[in-house]
């Protein structure tokens, strides 16, 4: 009995070790899908710190248990097209991409926030509308860095923007760099990418990056590439000469030796609608011969912009200043006039694109007293202010100090479903993350900014059954994360970083609509970042894991 007694206190220790949780998160009985696009399993997920560590049937407790019977389970989704560069430091939340599922937000559709001169930084704090912030940060990773001391939900992972490249050395003058001038902005370029940056991102329909020629941009991937960054572009043409665009994005990628991706692909107006087939096509046959292209879209029949993409590009050099400047001559405004309501191959226009001013609606103004036409169209507002359609557009520029937010619905529905069902297609929803409070309120921002994640598994796969549910999730998760090269993202598997969402998909579906645009999508039920519960029961917990996602080049 008295040795009986002397053991009880090292049982009672034992007991006590077997009876510790083994994790520190348990999914359980969820219908996994792990990003591959195979047939999902019912099974348990479990975590540790920042990591999985067991996919299938997990024995061991968790301190944190979730039930995720009839629920599905997959890895966190990757924007692949995220303006969430500003809205991030309004509300690190991330509160519309985190109620869809949205772990990664990638940025850098031809500006990024980061390297800045001192010019480029001056003018991008003259040019803040309704979120304004200091710029205490010079290089793409101090942004970054600023981000994550600030607190956000969300990981984030950047190109470098070949326009700010552009601007730091060229300036907003339409011209060709010196030989001096590629040099510093092929350094740039390499700096960037040293720093984590995940390739190159252009968009050559806007002013300045409109001037920049191909060889300007096959330089600054040859620099990118070494390290391997990708080319991302918002292609020189989405309309009359589409496929001659796609035909520069592929010169760019043999020549530079790097894998390329078309940003939103669309045929933007319907005179361009038939050009789709040919240009998926174009895009097989290229992957065929060993050139990696792939492409990300939106699902939905309208962009979103400003009024830029409706005047001619040579208005528009040397920045938004000498833009509004030259809009107030009569002379000027006469020409611009013509050109925008004339058909050309020689420039994008989206106004023209769209086919008529009443498929034109303003998303935001920055100045209060033409936040009235919030939610307006091009075509009301000529007529409540009396005024032509190109007057009227002149005006708001001028009037506003802003491109002024634009909508145009130029896309076609059977285009979308096409897109979708060929298997290098990601999504990207080409807005920021943002909030249905505050500051947000004040503009109408397209509905892709709260609905297009949960737009693709609810409309096109449940509703429409454009894709199977495992096709989709390998869409929105290992396909992004392998064409950017990122590590240990993007799948359900021990080793990689937890970062999981279980949403129903029975339920899930985007709310937010033009008219309304300001409504969470449903049906997703729980968020994981790096390990951390970011949504509970559909609801934000506040928590702010979010990480910098380093490019392949990075020198850590």
């Amino acid at each position: 009995m008295p040795r009986l007694l002397a053991l009880l206190p090292a049982m009672a220790l034992f007991v006590a070790c077997q009876s510790e949780p083994a994790y520190d998160v348990v999914i359980r009985n969820g219908t996994v899908y792990d990003g591959s696009g195979d047939a999902p399993i019912v099974g348990d997920v479990a975590i540790i710190g920042d990591s999985i560590v067991a996919v299938g049937v997990v024995t061991g407790s968790g301190r944190t248990e979730v039930d995720a019977k009839g629920m599905a389970v997959s890895p966190g989704f990757i924007n692949m097209l995220s303006w969430a560069t500003e809205s991030l430091i309004e509300d690190g939340r991330s509160q519309s991409d985190i109620r869809q599922g949205v772990t990664l937000e990638v940025m850098g559709e031809g500006e990024s926030m980061g390297p800045l001169s001192d010019t480029l930084r001056t003018a991008m704090l003259a040019e803040q509308g309704d979120l304004k912030f200091p710029i205490t940060w010079r290089t793409l990773r101090g942004y970054q860095d600023s981000l994550v001391r600030k607190g956000i939900s969300t990981n984030i992972a950047s190109f470098v923007g070949a326009t700010t490249v552009r601007i730091n050395h060229v300036g907003w003058a339409d011209r060709a760099p010196t030989p001096s001038e590629l040099e510093a902005m092929q350094a740039e370029v390499r700096t960037a990418m040293e720093e984590g940056a995940l390739g190159v991102g252009s968009s050559l329909i806007y002013a300045p990056a409109f001037y920049a020629r191909t060889p300007e941009l096959v330089a600054l991937m040859k620099a990118a590439a070494p390290y391997g960054g990708m080319y991302i572009s918002h292609m020189r043409s989405e309309g009359v000469k589409l496929e001659e665009a796609v035909d520069e994005l592929l010169t760019i990628a043999k020549e530079s030796g790097a894998r390329a991706e078309i940003y939103h692909l669309k045929a933007a107006g319907e005179a361009n609608w038939p050009k789709m087939a040919r240009v998926l096509d174009r895009i097989d046959s290229a992957r065929a011969s060993g050139l990696e292209i792939t492409a990300d879209i939106y699902p939905y029949t309208a962009g979103a912009t400003g009024l830029d993409a409706a005047m001619p590009p040579w208005v528009q050099e040397g920045g938004y200043t000498e833009w509004a400047r030259r809009l107030r001559d009569p002379a000027i405004r006469k020409r611009v006039a013509e050109e925008m309501r004339t058909p050309t191959d020689q420039w994008e226009s989206l106004l023209l694109a769209a086919g008529t001013p009443d498929h034109v609606m303003f998303s935001g103004f920055k100045a209060d007293s033409l936040k009235q036409y919030t939610g307006k169209t091009l075509a009301d507002v000529a007529k409540l202010r009396g005024t032509s359609i190109e007057e009227t557009a002149m005006d708001l520029v001028v009037k506003d100090g802003s491109r002024v937010g634009t909508i145009y619905f130029i896309i076609n529905e059977d285009n979308i479903a096409k897109q979708l069902q060929r298997p290098w297609v990601s999504v990207g929803s080409d807005a920021g993350s943002l909030a249905t409070e505050g500051v947000f309120l004040k503009s109408n921002p397209h509905p892709r900014a709260y609905g297009t994640f949960a737009r693709v598994l609810g409309k096109y796969v449940r509703e429409d059954s454009v894709l199977t549910l495992q096709e989709a999730v390998r869409r929105l998760t290992a396909l992004p994360a392998g064409n950017l090269r990122i590590k240990r993202r993007g799948s359900l598997k021990p080793g990689y970083f937890a970062d999981v969402v279980v949403f129903d998909p029975a339920t899930i579906r985007d709310n937010a609509t033009f008219e309304q645009p300001h409504q969470y999508a449903s049906g997703v039920r729980e968020v994981f970042v790096n390990g951390v519960m970011v949504l509970s029961k559909g609801e934000h917990t506040g928590a702010k894991p979010g990480r910098v996602v380093l490019g392949p080049g990075a020198k850590q």
